[in-house]
């Protein structure tokens, strides 16, 4: 019967893959997906159909636990969804940051900055804008942003798709070594498999090999080549406001601030993220856009603006996935060494055993963050694998899946944004991009697996 939840989750996943050619939002699928899968469990774990395993490894079994499997059960679907509510609350804040500082015409300031004709020189001063903001505002975030900028300065649509994709690389490799860079990072932080600075230290330098060696290569590329037209004449300061500098450094400050305050007082990071979006909206609440400003104005710069134009359909699409996950993480699926164990652990072994390299496991868990979506690949392998905080193999997935998805538009949320917002062909993305993104993830998890395996093995 097992097989039932494994059904609902293979087809809710590739409704969710399919959402262009079945003109559905990926949000719908998940949704129902999550909660297909848990009231299966319900069903069957009352009926004596499946046990339920919570993440301490206690399995139930409701016909010989009585009240006590009840009681299990219900804390492990509590369990799940206050961890999947972390990540909820942690991204609606930073989305909610971003959304006040773009109100206020933050990012104004750094359109003004980029005033040259050479398509080489603006491929890598976006591609370097994107790494660097992808890490401290979220690729998802940055790639929204630059894409906006691009559209300001490069007038041809087939011009503007090539450095559109290019964003999407950079801003994905930028977000895999900071915790509050990606969505998979974050849980990663959050569930304090990795540190902030244990990130850092050892996915930024796969990163930039990431990053750098595809932009080498497009560089020489014809599409890249000659001139282009842009208007640097144009008054950038006029279109500023007056808190435009202020809620720029103030917002991306707070943002920087929370892996301090999570260092510091040992608080979720979701704590951290309440706090600075607080800060935020005092500030917001007081200081004057404009010369003239009035209280009838008030509201086109309110937090309230800012909450009602984040992406609320990306939030219900992780709560629906990650809560479908933690239905598959719950299910007890087979016996290993004697024990009952989820179906993610189950499929760990079955890896372990066909796949005895670890590394090529976690490599082709990179590749397969292109064809489905990385966030639940990540909280597969949470679930899959207990090794200690800031070991190897979660350092090793933090940059595959963030850094893999690259290779398909549809494989991150930076690409869906792009494809989205410039109508980005998936088949086009295929040919034009998908090699250069492929080389850069092989020639990053070669120099991670160098330094990690080869140099520094003992030490």
């Amino acid at each position: 019967m097992e097989s039932i939840i494994i059904l609902i989750f293979v087809i809710g996943y590739l409704s969710i893959t399919l959402e262009h050619p079945l003109r559905l939002d990926k949000t719908v699928p998940a949704l129902i997906m999550a909660a297909l899968i848990w009231a299966t469990l319900a069903i069957g774990f009352h009926a004596g159909w499946f046990d339920v395993i919570d993440t301490h490894e206690h399995a139930y079994n409701y016909l010989t636990g009585g009240d006590t499997a009840e009681e299990g059960f219900k804390n492990t679907l509590l369990h799940h969804l206050g961890k999947t509510a972390e990540i909820l609350i942690f991204l609606i804040g930073a989305m909610t940051i971003v959304e006040i500082i773009d109100l206020h015409r933050g990012f104004e300031i750094l359109k003004g900055a980029v005033k040259t004709r050479s398509k080489r020189k603006l491929l890598w001063i976006i591609g370097i804008l994107a790494f660097i903001l992808s890490a401290i505002i979220d690729n998802l975030t940055a790639t929204i942003v630059l894409v906006t900028l691009l559209r300001k300065l490069i007038h041809k649509r087939e011009d503007r798709l090539w450095y559109a994709a290019m964003v999407v690389i950079a801003a994905n490799a930028g977000g895999a070594w900071s915790p509050i860079g990606d969505v998979t990072t974050t849980m990663l932080w959050i569930a304090e498999k990795v540190t902030a600075l244990g990130l850092i230290e050892f996915v930024v330098l796969p990163s930039i090999v990431c990053f750098v060696i595809p932009f080498l290569i497009a560089s020489y590329l014809s599409p890249f080549r000659g001139e282009i037209e842009v208007d640097a004449t144009e008054d950038t300061v006029a279109e500023r406001l007056l808190s435009s500098k202020t809620m720029l450094f103030l917002g991306l400050g707070m943002i920087v601030s929370v892996p301090v305050f999570k260092t510091i007082t040992h608080l979720p990071p979701y704590m951290g993220m309440m706090l600075a979006l607080g800060v935020v909206w005092l500030v917001s609440e007081y200081i004057h856009p404009e010369e003239d400003f009035s209280k009838e104005r008030r509201h086109l710069y309110s937090a309230h603006k800012a909450l009602s134009r984040i992406e609320i359909s990306s939030i219900l699409f992780f709560l629906g996935i990650l809560m479908a996950v933690a239905g598959l993480e719950s299910l007890v699926y087979g016996v290993v060494n004697g024990e009952e164990v989820g179906t993610l652990r189950y499929l760990a072994e079955v890896l372990q055993a066909t796949i005895p390299n670890q590394d090529v496991v976690v490599m082709l868990l990179g590749v397969f963050s292109a064809i489905i979506d990385n966030v639940p690949l990540v909280a597969a392998s949470m679930g899959m694998y207990d090794s200690p905080t800031d070991s190897v193999l979660w350092h090793f997935i933090a940059y595959s899946a963030g850094t893999g998805g690259s290779m398909l538009i549809i494989g991150s949320a930076a690409g869906v944004a792009a494809m989205g917002m410039e109508r980005i062909d998936f088949i086009w993305y295929l040919k034009k991009i998908a090699w250069l993104a492929f080389i850069g993830f092989a020639a990053g998890a070669g120099v991670f697996l160098l330094f990690e395996r080869v140099l520094f093995h003992n030490a």
